[in-house]
């Protein structure tokens, strides 16, 4: 059976525990002032940028993998293809 006060829910401020992340959140929010980040994509809420990052990888995969995938983006954004193209202005042929 599962722990519903796990360690992944306890302020390590205050040490209250809580039986899910939601309700973490809204403790430190109110009780500790801090800043919460959003995820981007679908709104979650998180204490760390860390922790965003990490649910970022596992629940959007697909959509990170797209943005970070080389060939989707056009010939124009490739380094080497600007730089021939600049080079050919100064080519020694006429």
């Amino acid at each position: 059976m599962k722990n519903p006060f796990s360690k992944k829910n306890n302020c390590i401020q205050c040490d209250a525990k809580f039986s899910n992340h939601e309700d973490l959140v809204v403790h430190v929010r109110h009780e500790h002032h801090k800043t919460i980040v959003k995820c981007q994509k679908c709104g979650k809420e998180f204490i760390h940028e860390k922790d965003r990052l990490h649910h970022a990888r596992k629940e959007h995969e697909e959509e990170m993998r797209k943005r970070s995938h080389r060939n989707s983006y056009p010939d124009e954004y490739h380094t080497q293809n600007r730089v021939d193209k600049f080079k050919s202005r100064f080519s020694d042929k006429l």
